[in-house]
């Protein structure tokens, strides 16, 4: 019986686990000028702010923010920025308290170091040694050679990489999405990682570009010779809840799509950009994997989706279309060479109808928006002008939303699908590029509060990143987290969260029906709808922090 067909039947007579507290806070804190706000689902008049022994330090007055149609709680709210003594806390009112919290300047280095160190923690292909996994080591996975399904007498290396999510497969689209989005939190905020280290064995680049170069040597051995990309590495089934080194199974690699090979060439033109000042020749070669690739996008301009061949299960990533992808693509070769071919094949894909700020895998037109504002090429004033609109006009209405509602989630009812916490940290990130295109800090109180969000402020009371926080996500859907003898979970990964589709058989047996979407989660390892990790979801929450510490430190 598998895992979690085994749960499933278990599950009847068993709770979920509930939060112990009644206020909710960010639980890796604040820094000492930054907003400070606790929400509380109940009646608040007055509220204080108390330290480890208990004394009062700040006494302030509640809000009553009121009904709150996401959560289904009546909603007040404590604000407390004006407090700025560092320490150690908790938001009491009667008799309720929050989870301890800390204000302090470097209040975020732990959780910012260990959201990046979790990529290092799903690198395929390697063991991870115990200086510095600790006791989250494990050995060598997947280092044999795979088979082309589609003719298994062709057998190719495809070594490397980064496992994608709770499974082992690995993503050509959905890696190049974490990529990217971890290469412009590096470009954009370079200050940020200046002196950062992250415990990674890598020496010669900053760690950050030294553990995305890891993804990027894989997405190239993904690469057909004409320049199109294989769609995905993974077995014919999802591995049982075993370690890494115990999946032993025939690997194989997948067709080739559209989506992956414009997603390949865009996050390798990126990539160039980025390496550049720090190696030559690797940033030589991802230029040439991204000129291959492009060509590959001229001379095949149709859709070529992906959809999982009989005899494979494991994930699909579909997409309906690929206007995003080549928009990104095209935006980003345009970006790296200033070459007019590319800047017209840019402004013709925008014929297309499709969203220019969205930032995730499915959708990430709003990447290759970010390319054409951020980078020193000529740029056409209209085209210019369209896309800087819709970045703000995205921005101003997700600012609104966290406005609007009791928990400052910029989020309407249908955001709360699966990987909803993805959604948040996307959100942010757009509201963080508007501000960057503006030079003005419009919407920090907004991106405040999306980060508050995932680390507690919301109404299950849970910090969604593993490790961080006094009452947290602890058992998520992670094959390695569940096998390695370890109580303590690895830290840095951040669950998928509230999904009012419950996707899975057991999301539907333990979350009661008409649950409010927010509301919509459960800490449980066979809930893979709720409670998966994946590196698109972990890339999004280091830029809105890797934001956040740039406008705030210093």
């Amino acid at each position: 019986m598998s895992l979690i067909n085994q749960i499933y039947y278990d599950r009847k007579n068993k709770e979920v686990r509930k939060c112990p507290f009644d206020i909710f806070v960010n639980q890796s804190g604040y820094f000492p000028k930054s907003v400070k706000r606790a929400v509380m689902p109940f009646p608040c008049d007055t509220f204080e702010v108390r330290d480890e022994t208990g004394k009062v330090r700040f006494t302030g007055s509640a809000v009553h923010k009121g009904n709150d149609p996401l959560s289904g709680d009546d909603v007040y709210t404590a604000d407390f920025s004006e407090f700025t003594e560092k320490g150690k806390y908790r938001v009491v009112c009667g008799e309720k308290t929050s989870p301890l919290f800390e204000i302090e300047e470097r209040v975020y280095d732990k959780l910012f170091s260990d959201l990046v160190k979790a990529f290092y923690s799903l690198r395929c292909g390697c063991g991870r040694d115990e200086k510095y996994a600790g006791p989250f080591k494990h050995g060598k996975c997947h280092t044999t050679p795979a088979l082309l399904w589609e003719d298994r007498s062709v057998s190719l290396d495809v070594t490397g990489g980064w496992h994608d999510a709770g499974d082992y497969g690995r993503y050509v689209t959905a890696g190049a999405c974490a990529a990217a989005h971890l290469l412009y939190a590096y470009k954009l905020f370079p200050r940020v990682f200046e002196g950062r280290g992250f415990g990674i064995p890598e020496t010669g680049l900053p760690d950050m570009l030294a553990e995305i170069r890891v993804e990027l040597m894989w997405l190239l051995k993904m690469q057909r010779e004409d320049g199109a990309a294989y769609h995905k590495a993974t077995t014919a089934r999802h591995a049982p809840f075993v370690m890494p080194e115990e999946d032993r199974e025939q690997l194989y690699v997948l067709p080739i799509s559209s989506m992956a090979s414009a997603d390949l060439c865009a996050v390798c033109a990126l990539g160039a950009r980025v390496y550049k000042e720090y190696d030559e020749e690797f940033s030589a070669k991802l230029k040439s994997a991204a000129e291959k690739a492009c060509n590959w996008l001229i001379n095949n301009p149709g859709f070529i989706g992906f959809e999982n061949p009989e005899g494979c299960g494991t994930g699909g990533y579909y997409e309906r279309d690929d206007l995003s992808n080549r928009f990104w693509a095209y935006s980003e070769m345009y970006a790296l060479t200033g070459d007019e071919k590319y800047h017209a094949r840019m402004k013709a894909s925008l014929k297309d109808n499709f969203p220019l700020a969205a930032m995730g895998y499915a959708e990430i037109g709003g990447l290759g928006t970010l390319a054409y504002l951020t980078s020193d090429i000529k740029r056409d004033p209209e085209v210019e002008k369209r896309l800087a609109d819709a970045i703000h006009g995205e921005a101003e209405r997700l600012s609104a939303l966290s406005e609007k509602y009791g928990y400052g989630a910029a989020m309407d009812e249908r955001s709360f699908h699966w990987g909803s916490n993805m959604a948040i940290a996307i959100h942010a990130m757009i509201m963080a590029a508007s501000d960057l295109l503006t030079g003005e800090n419009r919407y920090m109180k907004s991106i405040q509060a999306q980060l508050d969000y995932i680390m507690g402020t919301n109404p299950t009371g849970f910090s969604y990143v593993t490790g961080n926080g006094e009452f947290r996500t602890e058992n998520p859907h992670l094959r390695p987290a569940f096998a390695d003898g370890v109580d303590e979970c690895i830290p840095g990964f951040v669950a998928g969260g509230p999904n009012s589709g419950l996707n899975d058989p057991v999301a539907k047996i333990i979350i009661p029906e008409n649950t409010p979407p927010m509301k919509c989660y459960a800490d449980d390892v066979a809930c893979f709808s709720l409670n998966e990790i994946t590196i698109y979801w972990n890339s999004p929450v280091v830029f809105m922090l890797a934001y956040i510490l740039d406008k705030t430190e210093n």
